[in-house]
């Protein structure tokens, strides 16, 4: 039924009828072609940017006059009125100014022109009309970019929650309305469209992230996005790297930095465009202590784009990610350990390694001035290595360690390490056909899309060395009795159909309807080892068993969204979406001696939905203020059996509500203080949320919280300028978050599980940062912790060691970028 409903769907918005088309190219005063030229239309919002050759392409919907505003560094500002009574052709020439800008001009400007915080309801081959989507420009960022110091990078993104890692920014852990933000695992994890996550659906774990001196953009799309983009809770996240400068063969950009704890960054990057051909590519090396012993990390990471423009219709383009880092893990504290000394480590002997290849082709086509394809084909070729501890120590045997066992000459016990080593190889493609036509006189939207993704992973666990060092081999012979001991493969198929429609009721209504059709199969095949002991605890068994599992499952999501612009002030939306996440191979198979799993574990679905008002006020104030309700049925967790032990499980029904606001306000503007040389801007960031478990079939369990979710989550600061200084000074502040569903309290000190169990307290946090241009370079510096607290946004429950993973004190950073 559900297929016909969506035949007669199709059959009935396909007829199409033609646009009009604004085509044109920009040039300077000496008549050179322009690229990289932004072409602003303020009558409806539209955004363009020329091609490497000045050549650029608008549609409009109707006959009548348009304002348009074109904007690129170092140019002064043109407006242009245009008529348009049918397809048209302009040329745009543009003044460069008598000196160039200064860094606050340039930021005033850009702010002013165009409304980049927000995506458009269109873009590309996308549609994000009614769904509440936010974009960090992160060429306006003043912060710690070197370090990829989340706090600030993601400072006017309502809501999100943060664990910090303390590894220079090298994984990103953002979650956000009660999501776990562990490796950012419930955001579909995107780098310029395509998937860059282990494995979409069975380990959706970001162990890559783009250095923030790479990125153009980063687009934040909630819940809603589950139509296009899969079955995550949190929605979309996209990573836009820098463009190839359009206007120059070749641009050497250099940038070096330090700071606390011995860090170094540098970073280097070739931009340019040399006839059709464009390309983008940087170096990119880190290192460090960590403020806590057992914590150094030493990171390459390179990334290179080709772009070739076949002719003004077509482009093709290949890119190529590579990283490979190494991290020692200090491991995780007890709550007396943290109160006592939250540098402490007693963990000198965890090891974590990531070895990430990532490539992807991409094809996008005009086939007119109304239709748009896209193709992407990508594929990775990815490991990590995890060596260490996430219980207690235990002896060769497997068993807790005591006195009686063996010590080396130091007088330290001799055991081996847990190992646990994962290959991740997936590819998949995806391709998007996006059309503009007209319904009885009314303007429409139709995207098209399908995705097919295949993955075939494996993880080994087992006994490591009793070494020191980094050695990711297996001592299987040497501890044949040992207890952990694991080797699965995880073939993994999904299969997708979607579509999306924008409906114009009229010029400020327009409804946007959505579907998804998946075809999901999880599978796993291996084999584990069951070791039994006697009373005298040593081995009188060991059965290696099998556990082979498949999984597979259709079904068709459905959503719609709603937009209402009924000034140019201000726009109301509203969208609601269902959800859908699949239980993953991590969620199934046992990887930490810390909990167990139940065999009936399944996946959850729910909805999510979005309300509020958003737009700019005489570029005096940029806000979004809304509400929000997300239902999570079947909602996995961890809680403890009648015997104590912690056990991953579908918990029950948990719904989240809440409202989130977000102004920017211009305060010289607010105040009438006429100053084309300074800029101070405050802007304000706060999420209230609650929740509350509906049902369960667990004791202790309904009517608590949700976990990972504070209360309130205020972010607060100011963006200040003069001519060539920027800064910036922020505030966030994050109420007590539960850590677990029986929304525990920190235990006695005695409990030996007192650093896995308990609440994080509520915490607050500032950041300084400063940046100055001179000719081709720049300077940044900052303190990032400005009032040194000692807090803790994390209890591990396995890897790095569990217990509390203490954040860091006051530091400083230093970075030197020239320009070529």
């Amino acid at each position: 039924m559900g297929f016909r409903i969506l035949l007669l769907l199709l059959v009935a918005v396909f007829p199409c009828t033609a646009q009009y088309q604004i085509s044109g190219q920009a040039f300077d005063e000496e008549g050179k072609k322009k690229g990289d030229v932004e072409i602003f239309n303020q009558t409806n919002g539209q955004r363009v940017s020329s091609d490497y050759s000045g050549y650029f392409t608008m549609k409009v919907a109707n006959k009548g006059t348009y304002k348009l505003i074109i904007f690129s560094l170092e140019y002064e500002v043109l407006e242009k009125f245009v008529e348009v009574q049918g397809d048209m052709t302009i040329e745009l020439t543009l003044k460069r100014l008598s000196q160039n800008l200064s860094e606050v001009v340039i930021s005033e400007q850009k702010e002013r022109i165009f409304n980049l915080k927000r995506l458009n309801p269109v873009e590309g081959t996308a549609i994000y009309a009614g769904k509440k989507s936010e974009v960090i420009l992160m060429d306006q960022m003043v912060g710690n970019k070197a370090s990829n110091n989340a706090r600030q990078v993601y400072a006017q993104v309502v809501g999100l929650n943060i664990y910090e890692n303390n590894d220079a920014g090298l994984q990103l852990n953002i979650g956000g309305r009660g999501l776990d933000p562990n490796r950012t695992a419930n955001f579909n994890t995107r780098q310029n469209g395509y998937d860059i996550s282990a494995d979409v659906l069975g380990y959706p774990e970001s162990y890559y992230t783009p250095p923030a001196e790479a990125l153009e953009e980063i687009q934040v799309v909630r819940g809603a996005a589950s139509l296009q983009y899969g079955t995550q809770f949190g929605g979309l996240l996209n990573f836009k790297m820098k463009k190839p400068v359009a206007d120059k063969k070749i641009q050497l950009v250099s940038r070096q930095s330090t700071g606390s704890f011995n860090m170094f960054s540098s970073f280097n990057s070739l931009s340019g465009s040399i006839g059709k051909l464009s390309y983008y590519t940087y170096f990119h090396h880190k290192q460090g202590d960590g403020f806590r012993p057992n914590s150094d990390y030493n990171s390459n990471n390179a990334f290179t784009h080709l772009g070739y423009q076949l002719n003004q219709k077509t482009k093709i383009s290949i890119e190529y990610t590579y990283l490979n880092y190494l991290a020692q893990q200090a491991g995780g504290l007890t709550d007396v350990n943290f109160e006592i000394d939250p540098k402490f480590s007693n963990r000198t002997r965890n090891w974590f390694q990531i070895n990430w290849h990532l490539a992807a082709l991409k094809l996008n086509h005009k086939f007119s001035t109304k239709t748009d394809l896209s193709v992407i084909v990508f594929g990775l070729n990815a490991g990590r290595n995890a060596l260490g501890y996430r219980g207690n120590p235990v002896n060769l045997n497997g068993n807790p360690v005591s006195e009686q066992d063996p010590k080396d000459e130091l007088g330290n016990f001799i055991y081996p390490r847990d190992l646990i080593v994962g290959k991740f190889k997936n590819y998949g493609t995806e391709v998007r056909l996006l059309s503009r036509y007209k319904v009885k006189d009314k303007d429409a939207v139709f995207l098209i899309g399908t995705k097919f993704y295949r993955s075939q992973n494996t993880s080994r666990q087992g006994v490591g060395s009793i070494g020191t060092n980094a050695d990711f081999s297996f001592k299987s012979n040497l501890f044949p009795d040992y207890a952990n001991q694991s080797d699965f493969s995880f073939p993994n198929l999904n299969a997708s159909f979607f579509g999306e429609n924008i409906f114009f009721v009229n010029d400020k209504i327009s409804i946007t309807p959505g579907f998804r059709f998946e075809n999901i199969r999880t599978e796993s095949d291996g084999i584990y080892n069951q070791v039994v002991y006697d009373n005298a605890q040593n081995p009188i068994a060991n059965r290696q068993l099998s556990d082979n599992r498949s999984l597979n499952r259709s079904f068709l999501l459905f959503g719609i969204g709603a937009s209402y612009i009924p000034s140019k002030n201000i726009e109301l939306y509203a969208n609601i979406s269902q959800n859908y996440r699949s239980v993953t191979f991590n969620d199934i198979r046992v990887v930490s001696p810390t909990f167990i799993v139940d065999p009936d574990i399944s996946d959850e679905d729910g909805y999510t939905a979005d309300f509020g008002a958003r737009g700019r006020w005489n570029d005096i104030i940029n806000y979004d203020l809304g509400a929000f309700g997300l239902l999570y049925n079947d909602r996995i967790g961890v809680l403890l059996d009648d015997r104590a032990n912690r056990v991953r499980k579908n918990i029950g029904k948990a719904f989240i509500y809440g409202l989130e606001v977000f102004g920017d306000i211009n305060l010289l503007k607010a105040f009438q203080v006429e100053s084309k040389e300074s800029k101070l801007n405050w802007f304000i960031n706060t999420a209230i949320t609650e929740s509350q478990y509906l049902q369960s079939e667990d004791n202790n369990v309904k009517g608590k919280k949700v976990e990972f979710i504070p209360q309130l989550n205020l972010k607060t600061g100011f963006n200040f300028g003069y001519r060539n200084l920027l800064g910036s000074l922020q505030w966030m502040y994050l109420s007590q978050q539960f850590t677990d569903v029986e929304n525990s309290l920190i235990p006695e000190a005695s409990d030996s599980r007192s650093g896995v169990i308990g609440q994080i307290p509520a915490y607050d946090v500032m950041d300084f940062s400063l940046a100055y241009k001179w000719r081709k370079f720049r300077l940044e510096t900052g303190i990032n912790n400005l009032l040194n607290r000692s807090y803790f946004t994390r209890r591990a429950t396995g890897y790095p060691g569990p217990g509390i993973i203490p954040s860091e004190p006051r530091t400083w950073y230093l970075t030197l970028e020239v320009k070529l």
